[in-house]
């Protein structure tokens, strides 16, 4: 779109991100991201996370699993072990 004077647009900013790339992480975390660890170290499955969160179970589900792939690791468990090395556990 070429500019328009006197015409004006919304603009719809980057979404933020929480956390720069720490070493071993292949892409940063998201505000939301961060809050999953500390819910997953308490050992929860994911409907009780959902309600933590105030989300659909699904939803929850698809955090766990972004944060098992950002981490790069194989499951839950190592998604705690690996947050925690990451200092990401508060």
């Amino acid at each position: 779109m070429a500019f328009q004077p006197g015409k004006t647009r919304a603009i719809t900013p980057a979404p933020t991100l929480a956390a720069p790339v720490a070493a071993g992480l292949a892409e940063p975390l998201t505000d939301r991201e961060l809050e999953v660890p500390g819910l997953l170290a308490a050992g929860p499955a994911n409907k009780q996370i959902a309600r933590q969160l105030v989300v659909a179970p699904e939803t929850a589900k698809k955090h766990v699993s972004h944060e098992v792939g950002k981490l790069g690791v194989a499951n839950r468990t190592e998604a705690v072990a690996g947050a925690r090395e990451l200092g990401l556990l508060r």
